[in-house]
């Protein structure tokens, strides 16, 4: 009876081995609204103008998440499809976009029918779990372990909506709040959600695990816990040159005019988030886990922190929709590689079924880019062009009035807004976007190749917007079929 018990417990644990090594784990950190040029991996990609935009030496060390990109892949070219919470988490979520997911605002439930990443992978054996803020249960707040799981079956520590700062009391009577004083390791929010992904790891170590570790930071309100809220307090925070641009002739979306949010606890709270990570790292490499689980490091949308004017998100500027894609898995993915190709979170639950062998037999709009991410060249046949909308009110009609396609080179936008010219960036020489090049005679042949994929991504994915009269309009008098 011993000897039985002892081949059946070496079979178990041989067959653990082998699900790990057919099924790496996944562990992904996403955060909300969080400026790509806060990372210093990101700034490594940029001129030092674009890289200190808030001024020179005026930045913030991100180790950890630098760790991740400098041993794994980073992904330089990585937009929303929607750069707005809930859209473009449903989006990341079931590859769809989000007039297939239902959610075409903020506070929308996700329609019942969607397949997320996880649902495929809890039934190929992964044990998924999700952690933080989901977004994606309606108008709920805080709507903690909503009935609706989606793929992830330990969902206790979801919470749909909210940026709270602190939390205290225990499981089931928890009070959570934006009181910034007293805040501490044990009570902000930031900490506790690390706490809770550490014991999910400590329960599935044996056995391929996907999470989801979702901090509701760098969004406002910008609180953070001492001693991250005067880290920063002898910055001498100054406005981004795009903030002094003559708006006169830019479209509605556009324009700016607003007071620059509170930069020294912003980027407060990136370094907590960095450091958390670090700990999370160290945690992964003490279990023997680090090597066996794919790491990424993500967010919803982009924070304009004063770029053009603007804060917050909701547009198609790069510091508003693009947003960071750090992959790590060195047994099986190029080691700094950078993939300037260019990508959106539509693209990354096809990618991450592909690197973690699950089969899927479901239809998405997103394409797989994980040969990308081992260092190899595009599949043939790829389109180097991502597709971005504003967002709709609740019933459907346009509210951010604007389609956008973006390729290697260029950044075209077309507005159902009255008065919004057609706005074309070429993104080599205009990083800041600046100058509209849409009636400039050297980009014509461009151009017409940017609104037939337009064209093509609408009537495909049933865009309302491309039926527009004002967009119908400038599609035919470019005689775009």
């Amino acid at each position: 009876m011993k000897k039985e018990l002892l081949v059946s417990l070496a079979l178990i644990t041989a067959g653990n081995v082998w699900a790990q090594a057919q099924h790496p784990n996944v562990l992904i950190i996403h955060t909300d609204e969080h400026n790509f040029r806060t990372l210093g991996c990101y700034r490594e990609q940029m001129s030092r103008e674009q890289g200190e935009i808030w001024g020179k030496d005026i930045v913030v060390e991100t180790p950890n998440i630098d760790f991740l990109a400098s041993n794994g892949v980073l992904c330089n070219r990585f937009y929303a499809t929607s750069p707005v919470s809930s859209p473009s988490r449903s989006s990341f979520m079931t590859g769809l976009y989000t007039m297939q997911t239902g959610v075409v605002t903020n506070n929308i439930p996700m329609n019942n029918e969607v397949t997320t990443f996880a649902s495929e992978m809890s039934k190929a054996g992964y044990k998924t779990g999700y952690i933080g803020k989901w977004h994606l249960n309606g108008g709920a707040k805080p709507g903690w372990a909503p009935a609706r799981k989606f793929g992830f079956e330990d969902n206790r520590f979801m919470m749909n909506r909210g940026h709270y700062k602190r939390i205290e009391g225990e499981y089931g009577n928890y009070e959570i709040s934006y009181n910034g004083k007293g805040l501490g390791k044990d009570n902000y929010f930031t900490d506790f959600l690390t706490r809770q992904t550490l014991n999910f790891i400590s329960e599935h170590k044996s056995e391929p695990f996907c999470c989801v570790l979702a901090f509701p930071d760098p969004h406002g309100p910008n609180i953070v816990r001492p001693p991250y809220d005067t880290m920063y307090k002898d910055f001498k925070f100054k406005m981004p040159a795009s903030a002094s641009r003559n708006q006169a002739d830019l479209p509605s979306w556009a324009r700016g005019g607003e007071k620059m949010e509170n930069m020294v606890r912003y980027f407060g709270m990136v370094k907590c988030i960095d450091d958390n990570i670090g700990i999370i790292i160290k945690e992964l490499k003490k279990q023997g886990l680090l090597d066996k689980t794919i790491i990424i490091f993500t967010s919803d949308h982009g924070d304009l922190c004063g770029e053009h004017g603007r804060t917050n998100k909701g547009v198609p500027l790069e510091a508003s929709a693009k947003v960071p894609m750090i992959v790590y898995y060195p047994a099986a993915l190029a080691q700094g590689h950078v993939v300037n190709e260019v990508l959106s979170v539509v693209d990354f639950a096809p990618t991450i079924l592909s690197l973690t062998n699950t089969p899927t037999q479901t239809k998405r709009a997103g394409r797989d880019f994980s040969t990308l991410l081992k260092g190899n060249k595009a599949p043939e046949g790829w389109r180097d062009a991502i597709f971005m909308r504003g967002t709709d009110n609740h019933d459907g009609s346009a509210r951010d009035s604007w389609v956008t396609v973006v390729s290697k080179k260029y950044k075209l936008t077309l507005s159902t807004t009255p008065g919004d010219k057609p706005w074309l960036t070429d993104m080599e020489k205009d990083p800041d976007e600046l100058v509209n090049e849409y009636n400039n005679p050297v980009y014509q042949k461009d151009i017409k190749v940017l609104l037939k994929q337009l064209k093509d991504y609408g009537t495909t994915w049933n865009d309302h917007r491309i039926t527009d009269e004002k967009i119908a309009k400038e599609l035919k008098a470019k005689d775009i079929k």
